[in-house]
């Protein structure tokens, strides 16, 4: 296969992490998601918790503290998303992978060899995998899945740069009708047709 990126934004709770983990496996090669998070961590020079708080939200009581001089979450938030930037532009131009969520998608828009997933579920399909899979109860998944949903939409209107949901992304699967490991293959062979055995 020639060199190929591969980006999985994803619904909370629609498992789209385990379907990168599983593709990742079929098509062997890495999968980035928290190391992402980590390397940014690193370069600033902070917790990973901090970094990881701060990326989607705008409550992180963090900040207010180390930065207290007039530096707002805005501008760290800013800057997490220009290190993260920088440190997906650099994956991708190092090697084919796939890179889960932070707007890669919006980030390689212009990458020559880039499919860009979005994978999503019914609401009940989620609620359920947060139960079952997650071990969560389900007055607490029914919060996180609106906040976490919340988080990571905003987040991506304010850096994809995204008009609407469709914008940057090549495919939309509802991994509820096929299972993670069904998910997985479907992508392997949308893939494989595009990148080439």
């Amino acid at each position: 296969m020639k060199p190929f990126i591969i980006t999985i934004s994803r619904q909370f709770a629609s498992m789209g992490r385990s379907v990168a983990q599983q593709l990742a496996g079929r098509l062997g090669v890495e999968f980035y998601d928290r190391d992402i998070v980590e390397e940014t961590a690193k370069r600033m020079g902070l917790p990973v918790s901090s970094v990881s708080d701060a990326e989607e939200t705008a409550h992180n009581r963090y900040f207010g503290r180390a930065y207290p001089l007039g530096m707002g979450l805005k501008s760290m938030q800013d800057e997490i998303f220009m290190i993260q930037k920088n440190i997906i532009c650099d994956l991708a131009a190092r090697e084919s992978c796939i890179l889960v969520g932070r707007c890669a998608d919006a980030i390689l828009a212009d990458h020559t060899n880039l499919l860009a997933v979005y994978i999503y579920a019914p609401w009940e399909a989620r609620l359920k995998n947060c139960v079952e899979k997650l071990e969560m109860d389900e007055k607490t998944a029914k919060k996180m899945m609106a906040a976490v949903d919340h988080s990571r939409d905003s987040y991506h209107r304010a850096y994809g740069n995204a008009e609407d949901d469709f914008t940057h992304r090549h495919l939309m699967l509802d991994s509820s009708r096929f299972g993670v490991e069904g998910t997985a293959a479907l992508l392997e062979a949308v893939a494989r047709q595009q990148f080439g055995e």
